[in-house]
Parts: structure tokens; sequence; C-alpha cells
């Protein structure tokens, strides 16, 4: 069993070939601005020092999987649980860095057919052991992390075997895959057809197809082609309970979607086995630039007209001041250019302002069009065009962040993000409100944090907000650290009505808010949902959904397992 998850870094992200880093001008400023000491970071440990518990898989449930599976499907070796043992938020990335592999599964298992995977969740439904969905394992808020929750074992289901040559049907624009399928390389066979998902996550590299839908995932070109939800069609689903079904119809009014009750479910109900998508022509060119505004708020505004009116770019990522100064630290090279950008800034009004990019996607005249419509509106609104080099730079370097995540953290960083979204009228309020409580939270326990926010994600009703944390990490209490300003950010979305989460998923870390954000009835009718499709609870415990009963204070207090 060969997997794309064996091959990345199990205490990181992606492999060692063609990293990108951190320039020593910008290693050097992150230092200086977080109060850094390289010297103080551990060195990953090596795969055998990793103290991983005995597996525990009851024979008979060993015995009874290993024979509804393909000849090596099941696998208790140290490489195959540890590289499962959890995803890549940072309570996980750290556990592993200490050598700590405590959710470490009992067992991995690699399905070739959805009749294996419905013969697992039967066997394991029966006998008890908890069942974790795996994709790609790129979960940022502990999605993929096994958690027991009183099952004697879990397992971990392993969906790269369901990765079968993507079916297209050009004439209707669709498009079969299956979940375990890599986005990129789903994306890749699209090309050849001259088609595209439009779908690009900052995990677009380790991603799979499956992992998208059940997360609701939203792409970095989401304003223009839409969240994933808006290109699931039909969808299979293996639950404890038989096969759920929905049909890649156009449309359907046959009462409430049960399409809508799979996406986004993160496998608390069952495993996603097979998928119908909506694709489109592969755009004939892709053109992003920059521009600044002097300021964050002035940016909103413009951003504000430009989708109401109809004019919104593909993609359109807003920076705030903070996270301005910081991306041009680490880009600046002190060359002659450098400078006079500079100067050209500061002379505009704009040397504390707030950098956009924005790209157009599409047939070459019509983006061409788009493009010139919503420049007049920019000009219009105070913003200066500064060409397309910031727009090269960025798409060069859009799937870099989580690779610097891991030099960051080698430095002794904490580094982590968190999202959500709001209203027009809410935005600034929230976008302070986060950022305040963040800082105060980190700073309350010796840091000097650094706090930024992006818009990347824009509706005619409001936007996202994106917000990255940086912070000197406190040995041996980094998750604790964390989970102060975890804690800290989800109370001030709650408070100020926005979702806890805009397109990284609940997992077990946004969960304690699940109550504020769908109400207690909302919560027993997703249990009720639970109860009948997954009636003995081995479904990805622990997940999603707070216990019937328990309160949000209570498990506020304890953000991550």
């Amino acid at each position: 069993m060969s997997d794309a998850t064996e091959r990345t870094r199990w205490w990181g992200w992606g492999g060692e070939e063609g990293r990108p880093r951190l320039s020593p001008a910008g290693a050097a400023l992150v230092t200086r601005e977080l109060g850094l000491d390289e010297r103080e970071a551990p060195l990953p440990p090596e795969l055998e020092s990793v103290a991983l518990a005995e597996p525990s898989l009851p024979g008979e449930a060993a015995r009874r999987l290993e024979a509804g599976l393909a000849p090596g499907g099941l696998r208790t070796d140290r490489l195959a649980r540890v590289a499962r043992a959890g995803g890549k938020s940072y309570p996980d990335l750290v556990r592993l860095r200490a050598g700590q592999a405590p959710a470490a599964p009992d067992a991995v298992l690699r399905p070739s057919s959805p009749e294996e995977v419905a013969t697992i969740v039967e066997v394991c439904s029966e006998l008890g052991v908890a069942v974790v969905p795996f994709g790609g394992g790129t979960s940022v808020v502990g999605g993929v992390t096994p958690r027991r929750d009183g099952f004697e074992a879990a397992v971990s289901l392993d969906l790269g075997g369901l990765s079968k040559a993507v079916e297209v049907d050009r004439r209707s624009l669709t498009a079969r895959v299956g979940p375990g399928t890599l986005g990129a390389a789903a994306e890749a066979e699209l090309g050849a057809h001259g088609l595209t998902l439009g779908h690009f996550p900052q995990s677009y590299e380790l991603a799979t197809v499956g992992g998208y839908v059940a997360t609701r995932s939203a792409g970095q070109a989401s304003t223009g082609y839409g969240r994933i939800e808006d290109r699931v069609l039909g969808l299979r689903c293996e639950t404890p309970s038989g096969r759920l079904t929905v049909n890649p119809v156009p449309a359907s009014a046959a009462g409430p979607s049960l399409r809508e009750l799979v996406v986004g479910s993160e496998g608390i109900l069952g495993v996603i086995t097979d998928l119908t998508l909506a694709v489109e022509p592969a755009p004939e060119v892709r053109h992003y630039e920059g521009w600044s505004f002097r300021s964050f708020a002035e940016g909103v505004e413009a951003f504000r007209d430009l989708v109401q009116a109809g004019a919104a770019p593909d993609v359109a990522r807003l920076s705030d001041e903070e996270e301005t100064r910081l991306s041009k630290g680490l880009a600046a090279t002190g060359s002659a250019a450098d400078r006079a950008g500079h100067a050209y800034l500061r002379l505009r009004g704009h040397a504390d302002g707030a950098l956009a990019i924005l790209g157009w996607e599409g047939e070459s005249r019509v983006a061409a069009r788009r493009r010139s419509r919503a420049a007049r509106m920019l000009g219009a609104a105070g913003a200066l065009a500064l060409g397309e080099g910031p727009g090269r730079s960025w798409a060069r370097n859009r799937y870099a962040a989580p690779y610097l995540r891991d030099e960051l953290m080698d430095m002794g960083a904490l580094v982590d993000t968190l999202e959500t979204a709001t209203s027009w009228s809410g935005l600034l309020g929230l976008h302070a409100a986060v950022s305040a409580a963040v800082r105060t939270a980190l700073a309350a326990r010796g840091a000097k944090p650094v706090v930024g926010c992006h818009v990347s994600h824009l509706y005619e009703s409001g936007a996202s907000l994106y917000f990255t944390m940086l912070a000197r990490a406190e040995r041996g209490h980094e998750i604790e650290q964390w989970s102060a300003a975890k804690r800290a950010a989800g109370e001030a979305i709650v408070a100020h009505g926005a979702t806890i989460t805009h397109h990284h998923a609940v997992g077990s870390d946004h969960r304690p808010w699940m109550e504020a954000e769908v109400g207690v009835l909302g919560l027993e009718v997703l249990h009720a949902a639970k109860a009948r499709l997954d009636p003995n609870g081995v479904m990805n415990p622990g997940k999603v959904l707070p216990g019937q009963g328990e309160a949000r204070a209570g498990l506020a207090q304890e953000v991550s397992p």
C-alpha cells in the first residue's frame, strides 16, 4: 500500500524536493518581529522514536476486515499508523514533532471499491470500532485525528484506493470522480479534455476531491467558480445503515436535499465513495494583478461595490495593513526597483496601505472586458494599479504557506490560521474584534504576536476573513498557548454573529461552537440523522457534533483533543 501520505513529511507538509523557503532576509524579519531564537527549536524526531501504543484492534475485527479487503489492504506497521495519526492542524503537528502519536489508529485500511468500504463500516459498526475516513490528511481543524470516544479501537479508512480515472461527459459538462483522487490529479485529467473544476484551495497539492466535498471546501477562485457544494451534482455514501445515493440531476424539488446532508458531513455519517461534479471549459487566460488601497476599510468597500455590481473578479484577495506590511517585508529584496516601488506608494499616500490581488479567468476577450470594468471601478475608489508583478508573484507562491509554516515551526514559532465570514455591515467590526482577541490572548502569555488578515471570498451579502497568527511558541506549552488564542477568536466570532468556519470545516477544533452555529434544535436534527445512519456512533467520533447535553461553555475549555 504505497500512498502520497507516506511520501510526505508525517510531521509536516509535503516532501523535501522543491520546498518553498523563507529568504534569509525574511527569516531575519520573522525572528526579529517575534523575538525568536532558532537555537531553541528542536529537530523533528525519527520515525522509530515516536511513542506509539501497541495496536489494539480486536482479533475478530482484524480477521473480518482483512477478509473483506484485497491482499495488503490492512496495515498495522509504524509508518502507516503514524502517517495517519492526525491531519495538519497546529496541535497535530506539535504532538508529532514532540515524538507523540497518542491518536494513531490501531490499523490502516485501504479499500479498493465501494463494496469494500461497505464491508468496513458494517463490521466496525457491529463490533464497535471507530472509523476515521482519511483522504489527503490535510485537515487543519482536527478532522482526521482519530478519536475513540469509548470505543476499544479505531481504524483509519484510507480512500487512496478509490481514485479511478475521471469519467468525463463533455456534452453535459460533468465528471465522475473517485473520492480518493488528488485534486491536482483530477485537474490534470480534466485539463486533457479542455475542462476544469475551478477548485484550487491552498491544500490543492495534497488534498483529495472527496476531502473537498466532505469538508465543504472553498477554493482560492471561489468568487468566480463558486464553492465545492456548487459543483456537486450527485454522490454515493456508504453508511453503517446502508448506501445513501443522490442522483446526479441538474436540480430537484423533491424535498430537503440529501446532498446537502452529506456535503460537509466530515465522515460522521458515512464514507463518500462516488462523486459526479459539474465542470466547465478550462480558461483561455488566467490574468492576475496587484492593486493598492490606502486602507483595509477602503479596500473592503471597493470589493463590496464590485461584487454587488456584478463586476467581481474570479480571484479577489485583500490583505489588511498588518498582513500587507509583513508580506512586503518577506518579499523585500533591497533592489532599486523595490526602493522605487516603496517611494511611489509613499508619494501617493499608500505607504501603510492594503494590498489586493485580483484575477480574471476565462475566454480572452471576455476576461479583458471584465477586467476593464473592474479597473474603472477600482480607480474611482482610489485604488492604485500595481501591474502584473504582484499577481505573478502570488500565482507562483499560492500554495507555499503550508511549507513555510513548517519552516516557521522549525524556528520556534507558533503559526496558525483561522477563518470566518459575515455580512458587509459586520465585516470591519468582526475584523477588529478577532484581531484584538487573538493579540490579547497571545500577549497575555508573554508573546509578541503578529496577527494579519485578508478577505478572499466575496458574496453579495458579505465576505470571508482569513486570519494568520504568529508568535514565539511556548516550549512545552504550545497547545495551551494555541488553545487560548483559538478560544478567544472563537468567542469573538460567535459574539459577532459570524460563522465559526467558512471553509476549514468543523472537525474537533470548531466543535465547541456548533450550538451557536446551528442552535439547540439544529443540533438535535443533526444528531437524529447521525443516529439513523450511524446508530452505533462509530463514524469519525468526536467531530462536528458536541455530545447531546454538552454545554458550549464547557466544551470550549478544551478546543482540541
